[in-house]
């Protein structure tokens, strides 16, 4: 067994599309980490709970739709960062534009998958905290894992 922490991990983001959805397409493209990154968030899919209950017999649970989830990253408020900068024109985007973005683990694992960047609302909050930036991504394709060695 291999336990990791999330020490060392990444989030990177590309306006860029795979041809396919699968991780020798993504790996293909070009991304730009976004640096200062306090957290990335939660990251795997939830699907609705369909029940039918039948009046002779037990309840039928069922998986309905799938929801692909979404991320909350916090990063340390940084104009300069070039990975923030692009996660801020994701947030600006009123096309629907999806965007690709590759999560890095500590051991080398990567998920990949595509999203949408809802909003870029920072906080400030007092004299002495650093200015945080905390979108929400929403994810809106499979995850495409990748094994760390």
């Amino acid at each position: 067994m291999f336990l990791q922490t999330g020490a060392g991990s990444t989030i990177a983001i590309s306006v860029a599309k795979p041809a396919t959805e699968d991780a020798t397409s993504y790996a293909a493209l070009t991304y730009t980490e976004a640096g200062n990154c306090e957290k990335i968030g939660a990251i795997g899919s939830t699907y609705a709970k369909t029940e039918f209950q039948p009046l002779k017999g037990g309840k039928q649970k069922l998986k309905g739709s799938p929801d692909y989830g979404s991320l909350q990253p916090s990063f340390a408020h940084d104009e300069a960062d070039a990975g923030q900068t692009l996660f801020r024109t994701a947030a600006d985007d009123e096309t629907n534009a999806l965007f690709s973005f590759k999560v890095t683990y500590q051991n080398g694992a990567k998920r990949y998958f595509q999203g949408r960047v809802f909003g870029w609302p920072e906080t400030i909050d007092g004299a002495d905290p650093v200015v945080m930036a905390n979108p929400t991504v929403e994810i809106c394709t499979k995850i495409v894992k990748v094994i760390g060695t």
